[in-house]
């Protein structure tokens, strides 16, 4: 050790003789000798720094641990100045020993730190970690700073609140869950006292533009989902907006896949000022110990001799509208059974771009209603040959009651002869059920049926009535899937997907005939459907991941919302009911299984236009990674001005801790705004007894008191804390003297 004390000074003294001789002494031979000694010692601190790096899980001095020592600096290298930036705490980044390391993720982070990354991970393999870490060394470097992660709906945006805090162990009272339903006044206050922020790019968007959030104090910023920031999507405008108070800050990109094709990809590399990316697929090398197998299953069903009767009737009623816009010459597709929604809005796009020279004006108008009216019968034409007559006749039978819609539709279909024929024959099916449907929901209150019941003490396997073969080669998948694992005295789970609300609801209501094999839930987002049926609430949303995760349904049906990085648990089995023309949304539907254990993926797709979608599809996702491991074809794209974030001078040593995580405190506030039903859907959707809903309504007082279990839902959904009552100021007296 004291043979390499004498080594540094011998060359600090190098050093000094050579600044006091350069200007005396015109010999190039000790110019040179000074620069050679001066790479020395650049080397030996480089050489220390690279074992403090691989040996930084030690305790032992001797080999290199958790050492508080820091790397020299070459006298010669001032010391750059970065506003806000700790240098002490600079000199080291923390890397949690809490989970198993993986190199992969140690290496992500680590380019993370100083370069703007797009990470591109399989789905399961650590994303959140990343980001996690990312944000926990940005928080200690800039101690006034703001840190802000960004997901692309509210449950993710709760879900990704605690697993960071799980990860790195981030103060509790230092963090803020943001959503359009908190006021103004609470989020300004948050952004002053808060230093890590978790919510939606919408919310943030407003306080930007508002002057509530402050935009220059923001260091590090994450984006979840990242293959939304194309075109003119809320990731777009904040990055935007904060280019604008031209100061640096770190982004971080995350995304299961990050464009549905190259041009995609170029677009969210471009508008994100991505300077570096970590792509890594089921292929890679370095992540094969952590991925397993998972077999993907394309099953092709056909059509059917009544869906193929009922096809070819609908396809005479489209045909008069479309020889309509064939005979105006706005049309130029004349085989109705090719046309597709997206190829009429080209055509009507062209239109109001240049319209034909024999068309007078005054027809313009009637031209875009035909266009209304085709994409319409060809929506519906597609629930028909995915889903089936009931999505069918449900969509077109809403078209029709809707005051809101096109008129001339109404008029026109109404007209129509074999149109009305056609409805009043599937009216005479669904109707009638959904009559009784309609009155067993205004006894469970609508929203979530009871799982289960008393006449679904047995498995049935033969349906009332199907309106899709899916649903019959569906029904035995499932059934064969469950009884395989309960011979085999295991749990299992399957999650299905299916990108409309009345096919998630038509499945569940068909599983839950299975019950108790079968124990299925329904799952879809918050917004109001066309027909005025309600979603799901927030709460709602979490407390069914909740339930299925820890085993209370063993089925989940699910609209698009349960696709992107909500953490459901282990599922062995995935069916996609139908198959989305997105790539992006394939591969995280399929992401869903084989994170514990093998899982399996059966694809359900009708024979014709959906079986060539999917094989489209799969065209695109290879296409995808061929251009990302192909560097040369996105450099131009990528930003050239990632700022270091980390003062030159300075390179911080990794340093692997065991992280201090607490208990997760879970935030009790102010109930969402629900129908006067809300508390009984809650109770009915949590019921898995399978009482009666004459049992559960004895549960209820008449006396004007709450009972034991509306008590309880209203502490954990209504209550609000007394630190967050707001009390006018109390009445004050005051007399006029004379």
């Amino acid at each position: 050790m004291a043979e390499k004390d004498n080594t540094e000074i011998d060359n600090k003294n190098c050093s000094v003789n050579f600044d006091c001789d350069i200007f005396g002494d015109d010999d190039d031979d000790i110019i040179a000798q000074a620069f050679e000694d001066s790479l020395l010692v650049e080397n030996v601190d480089t050489k220390k720094s690279e074992v403090s790096v691989l040996n930084h899980g030690s305790k032992d001095p001797k080999e290199g641990g958790q050492s508080h020592s820091h790397p020299s600096v070459p006298e010669s290298t001032p010391l750059e100045s970065l506003p806000g930036f700790d240098e002490d705490a600079g000199r080291t980044w923390i890397y949690p020993i809490n989970y198993p390391i993986r190199d992969y993720q140690y290496c992500i982070v680590e380019k993370a730190l100083y370069k703007n990354t797009l990470v591109s991970l399989p789905t399961g393999l650590g994303k959140t970690f990343i980001a996690a870490v990312v944000m926990y060394n940005f928080y200690r470097w800039y101690p006034q700073s703001k840190i802000v992660f960004m997901a692309p709906t509210k449950p993710l945006v709760a879900q990704q609140v605690e697993a960071c805090f799980n990860i790195m162990g981030i103060p509790q009272e230092d963090t803020s869950q943001m959503t359009g339903t908190m006021s103004l006044e609470n989020r300004a206050k948050a952004w002053t006292q808060k230093r890590i922020f978790f919510l939606t790019p919408q919310v943030l968007t407003n306080d930007l533009t508002r002057g509530v959030c402050p935009g220059t104090l923001i260091k590090c910023l994450v984006l979840d989902e990242a293959h939304r920031a194309t075109g003119n999507y809320s990731y777009c405008q904040v990055i935007h907006v904060l280019r604008q108070h031209r100061h640096d800050f770190r982004i971080l990109a995350l995304s299961a896949t990050p464009g549905t094709d190259v041009r995609a990809v170029q677009q969210v590399l471009t508008n994100l000022m991505i300077s570096h990316i970590e792509l890594r697929s089921e292929d890679s090398p370095d992540i094969q110990a952590y991925v397993f197998h998972r077999s993907i299953e394309k099953i092709v069903v056909p059509l059917g001799n009544e869906l193929s009767i009922l096809k070819k009737r609908y396809l005479n009623v489209l045909k008069v509208y479309i020889s309509k816009l064939l005979d105006m010459k706005v049309l130029y597709t004349k085989d109705e059974t090719t046309l597709s929604k997206f190829q009429i809005f080209q055509a009507r796009e062209a239109f109001r771009q240049n319209p034909p020279d024999s068309l007078p004006r005054e027809r313009y108008g009637v031209v875009h209603g035909l266009f209304a009216l085709c994409i319409t019968l060809y929506h519906s034409y597609e629930l028909m040959l995915k889903h089936g007559t009931r999505s069918f006749y449900t969509f077109l039978k809403g078209t029709l009651d809707s005051k809101n819609g096109n008129s001339l539709a109404r008029f026109e279909l109404l007209r129509n002869q074999n149109f009305k024929e056609l409805m009043e024959e599937l009216s005479q099916k669904f109707d009638i059920k959904s009559n009784l449907s309609e009155s067993s929901k205004g006894e469970s209150s609508g929203m979530f049926s009871k799982i289960g019941g008393p006449q679904s003490s047995e498995v049935k396997c033969e349906l009332p009535y199907v309106s899709h073969p899916k649903l019959t080669k569906l029904l035995t998948i499932v059934v064969d899937h469950h009884k395989k694992f309960a011979a085999e005295g295991k749990s299992t789970k399957i999650m299905i997907f299916s990108q409309y609300r009345d096919s998630v609801q038509e499945i569940t209501e068909m599983l839950q005939l299975q019950h108790p094999l079968v124990k299925a839930m329904c799952f879809m987002g918050q917004s109001t459907g066309v027909r005025g049926d309600r979603g799901f609430s927030q709460k709602e949303q979490l407390k069914v991941v909740k339930e299925f995760r820890e085993g209370g349904f063993n089925t989940l049906i699910s609209t698009c919302v349960g696709e992107e990085g909500l953490d459901i648990g282990d599922v062995d089995l995935i069916v996609c009911f139908d198959s989305p023309k997105s790539p992006i949304r394939l591969v995280q539907r399929m992401g869903r299984t084989g994170r514990k254990r093998e899982g399996r993926i059966v694809v359900l797709v009708t024979e014709g236009k959906e079986a060539q979608a999917y094989d489209q599809s799969q065209y695109q996702k290879r296409s995808v990674n061929a251009a990302l491991a192909d560097m040369n074809r996105l450099n131009r794209f990528l930003s050239q001005h990632s700022s270091r974030m980390v003062p030159r001078g300075i390179t911080p040593v990794c340093l692997k801790l065991h992280m201090k995580v607490g208990t997760w405190k879970a935030q009790k506030g102010r109930g969402s705004k629900s129908s006067a039903g809300s508390t009984a859907s809650v109770s009915s959707m949590f019921n898995n007894s399978g009482k009666s809903l004459i049992n559960k309504k004895k549960a209820c007082k008449n006396d004007g008191w709450l009972s034991k279990e509306e008590l309880a839902w209203w502490r954990d959904n209504l209550q609000v804390p007394l630190d967050e009552v707001k009390s006018l100021p109390r009445p004050s007296l005051f007399c006029l003297g004379k």
